[in-house]
């Protein structure tokens, strides 16, 4: 059984690079482009008492999404930011490139269900990938589940979120426009046949079967007009039976005196439990069991919300390998007895080392540990005592994912990248622990014209930061390449090398890309994760702004060729960064960001991130994130980077009121010719399920708004 954390997405995205028969060109800057910003709205009587400190709020009436006078306000600045766009000579030949680096097959790794495969597959410039089922893995492919077939814009998502037992029947779930909120459906996987089953108002769950129905979680439906900013309230575990509708689904778990509180969990692969997480945010939870077998109610294995202790598999014997960081900030793997679950009785079988152990998967009969060494991935095969430890040689130094399937399987499949290896496929033989290459992208892109290393600099308080750096060979170190710098540094993230065509756009171009480890995230362990939460939070924007120093001391670029960028939590990074050192960043693209530190968790579910943030309810906190919030940092009269702060209209995760608030006042207190524009794409959300057709275009824009803002000549490639 697979480890189940909450808010965690993993999609890996195939790119390539087509330079055949191309004829190169380059475009420098025009004069600078005039911006006629639209005029928004202040109301000087919102303001609110924290703690005895008031504080305004203009631009509250910018939270209500549905409000005739918000959406005439996104409109219009939607018309200044693609009028700007609009007049960037190279627009329309990045896009052409970019769609020719994009149009190439996308594969998943398979997965094994019975005597099926399933794999996901997108053509090329397909908006969503489309299912495949094969029978064996010679089978023929045939499709089944067709997204692209669902929607007219293709902003419809599908995905499976389990199998039965018997490997009979699948659910699926749709959301669209990109919203959290899905709907689940089942099919028969043989016949393909659509089951009459529909559930509604799911978010963040799976569907793990036991007999004939499965356990998911969800939300009570919410009130017309709320779906996409009303705050979320009493998550829940069901039972499903098939066949009945959603109104006889049984309620499994819930918790009426913490209504804030995340429940979600699975079946063991041996059947015998019930597994479940409580979980108050996205920091630590409380696991509980229930035992199917015998019955009776949950029992408490792991308690309290300050670790995160997690199920692996179960040994079929009253005993569960679990995965924690109890006494072991890089993690172990211990032995535990769901009849005598107290610490003191737990037996470890992987122990702590310096390197962090991400993650323990099962498959054949197998552990596989995986560690993370200076970001970069490892993977070992044991015994489930942890005894006969092989290493699992990988192509390279750079990140995998993989390596888990039932026992019975004899053959696993795992998938290998890094910044300049394209995403490939290796089949992988349990009992002779060969790897063979079973899917390789076919992409014309020489890794041997690009150097990708890792260096270590020095943040603020003399802590050292390991940092990734890509670039062509021999580019001249002369503080004259345009830079794209990105980070997250946030909820034990972890940052590895990862493959996209999208760079190329930037390194073909003699651009440098780096990805700094900050604290905060993941890439060493627990410690590293609580250096950068809480009340230390800016030691994260310290070692942002220590990288971007150390690329200019080190004359990979200079301040007026530097690009900072970040999504959601890392949005909240290039907001807090450009707002304490302005000067130093030419260009900022804070992405659906975190921007009202004060009321972000006063929606969906935001609250979620107290552990992470705090909340401006407790005056310490309040106090803190004051400090750095980016809405409440902006000055009057200061000269900003050059800004474009993108969001979405069906953003439900980080909604775009913070995007659409920090805007409003970045145009209101910004001095001198840099725009600063903001950019709402339409029926799109945070990230996950959105089109081909939009990722296209948004990243289009992305570079191009930022080349215009370093001055750099622009290579494109005409037929």
């Amino acid at each position: 059984m697979s480890r189940i954390t909450l808010f965690t997405i993993t999609t890996i995205l195939l790119f390539s690079c087509n330079t055949k028969n191309s004829k190169v060109s380059e475009i420098v800057k025009n004069e600078n482009i005039e911006v006629d910003y639209p005029q928004t709205r202040m109301d000087s009587s919102v303001v609110e008492d924290y703690h005895g400190t008031k504080i305004a709020d203009p631009y509250r009436w910018l939270e209500d999404d549905n409000a005739e006078e918000t959406k005439a306000w996104v409109k219009e600045q939607n018309v200044a930011t693609f009028g700007y766009l609009d007049k960037i000579d190279y627009r329309q030949a990045i896009k052409d490139r970019y769609e020719e680096l994009f149009n190439y097959p996308k594969l998943s790794s398979p997965r094994k269900v019975g005597d099926y495969y399933f794999f996901y597959k997108n053509d090329g410039l397909q908006n969503q990938s489309v299912i495949y089922i094969q029978k064996g893995l010679d089978g023929q492919p045939e499709v089944f589940l067709d997204p692209n077939t669902m929607s007219e814009d293709g902003t419809a998502s599908i995905n499976l979120v389990g199998f039965s037992k018997d490997d009979k029947y699948v659910a699926y779930s749709r959301s669209d426009a990109g919203s959290d909120w899905q709907k689940f459906y089942v099919m028969e996987v043989a016949t393909k046949k659509q089951l009459p089953d529909v559930l509604e108002w799911v978010k963040f769950s799976g569907a793990s079967w036991s007999g004939d129905g499965f356990f998911y979680s969800r939300y009570p439906a919410p009130k017309e007009g709320g779906e996409l900013s009303a705050d979320n309230k009493n998550h829940s575990v069901y039972y499903h039976k098939l066949g009945d509708p959603q109104s006889k689904d049984k309620l499994i778990f819930a918790d009426n005196k913490n209504p804030d509180y995340y429940h979600f969990g699975g079946v063991t692969e041996d059947e015998n439990y019930f597994v479940l997480y409580q979980q108050p945010g996205t920091d630590g939870f409380s696991t509980y069991a229930k035992d199917l077998k015998n019955g009776g109610d949950f029992k408490r294995i792991s308690g309290g919300y300050k670790n995160k202790t997690s199920v692996v598999h179960s040994l079929g014997n009253g005993k569960l390998l679990m995965l924690t960081d109890i006494n072991a900030p890089n993690y172990r793997l211990v032995e535990v007895d769901v009849n005598n679950p107290d610490q003191s009785n737990w037996k470890e079988v992987i122990p702590q080392t310096e390197n962090l152990l991400q993650g323990v998967n099962t498959g054949g009969g197998y552990l596989y540990a995986n560690y993370l060494q200076n970001a970069t991935d490892r993977f070992y095969k044991m015994n489930y005592d942890g005894s006969g430890k092989q290493e699992i040689k990988l192509p390279g130094t750079g990140s995998a994912g993989g390596f888990s399937g039932k026992e019975g399987d004899e053959t696993l499949f795992y998938t290998y990248t890094s910044f300049t290896y394209p995403p490939t496929i290796f089949k992988y033989d349990v009992k002779s622990g060969a790897s063979d290459q079973f899917f390789k992208t076919p992409l014309k892109f020489n890794p041997e014209d690009y150097v990708e290393k890792q260096v270590f600099y020095t943040s603020k308080d003399g802590t050292k930061v390991s940092m990734f750096v890509v670039h062509k060979k021999d580019l001249p170190m002369n503080g004259n390449n345009t830079t794209y710098l990105y980070a997250y540094g946030g909820f034990n993230i972890s940052l590895t090398p990862s493959f996209s065509s999208s760079r190329i756009i930037l390194l073909e171009n003699g651009g440098v890309f780096a990805m700094p480890n900050l604290r905060g995230g993941g890439e060493y362990g627990e410690e590293w994760h609580q250096g950068g939460m809480l009340l230390k939070k800016q030691n994260v924007f310290d070692d942002f702004i220590a990288a971007a120093e150390y690329l200019i001391d080190e004359k990979y670029t200079s301040s007026e060729k530097l690009a900072i960028a970040g999504g959601s939590n890392g949005g909240l990074l290039v907001g807090a960064c450009m707002t304490q050192r302005p000067d130093l960043y030419a260009v900022a693209m804070p992405a659906v960001g975190v921007m009202d530190m004060l009321r972000y968790h006063k929606f969906t579910v935001g609250k979620g991130w107290i552990p992470e943030y705090g909340s401006s309810e407790d005056p310490e906190h309040f106090k803190n994130l004051l400090g750095y919030s980016p809405l409440h940092n902006l000055k009057p009269g200061v000269e900003y980077p050059a800004t474009m702060v993108t969001t979405a209209d069906h953003d439900d995760r980080v909604v775009p009121a913070h995007s659409f608030k920090f805007a409003a006042e970045l145009q209101k207190a910004h001095k001198g010719d840099n725009p600063v524009l903001i950019r709402v794409a339409v029926d799109a959300g945070h990230g996950a399920g959105k089109p081909t057709s939009k990722i296209i275009e948004e990243q289009s824009d992305f570079w191009s708004f930022i080349f215009y803002n370093t001055d750099t000549p622009v290579k494109y490639t005409k037929g």
